[in-house]
């Protein structure tokens, strides 16, 4: 059996003999040479106030799985790193008695150039027979959201296009827009999903607008949404019981 250089479409196959080089003109023979860094692991640079290239998508996180949060923090933190002004505005979470009056999220935001954060949850959960009023929820989740389209506002007044300083005041524009719980508030009737759809619609081209929240789909944000992940519960520690631990769930 003979060999030849074509594919099943009978394109020859590619090749150079021309060496990889790395960032500095160098050889090493390999194909990380090839890479942005040369195939050198990237080191932490300082961070100075810059401006996104390719923000102003929707994202939205939903499911009965847990990190949705947790994921779109990670996304604030990265952006914030490379010098992008990020806000995270919290709905639902308020404070619970399985949580403690301290949340490291918080305190590592506090510390983070560019990222800042507000609150505007009511203590306990929507429809849960713990203490707080659905009634208390509703007004909570309102007003949250008028801060939501407040800071959407903001951004739209901004030049998004240039640095924004990293101890700005969000009103005054940032890069990225975290809302946290959105979909668990309109999923829950507090915040009519119409209006979700208004404020995904009306930010401006260069906001990059991350919702989370929500067990159930918000399908009334198909084709709204640029990126819609489901994070799919498998398995959760508090369908054995346990509560939530300090350093991963707060």
């Amino acid at each position: 059996m003979t060999h030849d250089d074509t594919d099943t479409d009978g394109d020859a196959d590619v090749s150079t003999d021309e060496e990889p080089t790395d960032a500095n003109g160098s050889t090493d023979g390999s194909h990380a040479a090839r890479t942005p860094g040369g195939g050198a692991a990237p080191e932490p640079e300082p961070i100075e106030p810059a401006a996104p290239e390719e923000f102003g998508l929707v994202q939205a996180w939903w499911g009965d799985g847990k990190g949705k949060t947790t994921a779109a923090m990670g996304m604030g933190f990265r952006a914030a790193g490379h010098g992008y002004r990020v806000h995270m505005l919290q709905l639902m979470k308020g404070g619970a008695d399985s949580v403690e009056g301290v949340r490291g999220e918080y305190n590592t935001i506090a510390a983070m150039p560019g990222f800042s954060y507000e609150n505007a949850g009511h203590y306990g959960w929507h429809g849960l027979l713990d203490g707080s009023a659905d009634d208390e929820h509703e007004a909570k989740a309102s007003a949250a959201f008028e801060r939501a389209e407040a800071l959407v506002a903001g951004a739209a007044e901004a030049d998004l296009t240039e640095p924004l300083p990293l101890d700005g005041d969000p009103d005054d524009g940032v890069h990225m827009l975290i809302v946290d719980e959105l979909l668990y508030a309109a999923d829950r009737g507090l915040v009519d999903p119409d209006e979700v759809v208004a404020l995904a619609e009306s930010k401006p081209d260069g906001l990059e607008l991350v919702l989370t929240g929500s067990h159930a789909e918000p399908a009334y944000l198909d084709g709204v949404a640029d990126l819609i992940t489901n994070v799919r519960k498998v398995a959760h520690p508090f369908d054995a019981g346990h509560r939530a631990r300090r350093g991963t769930e707060y």
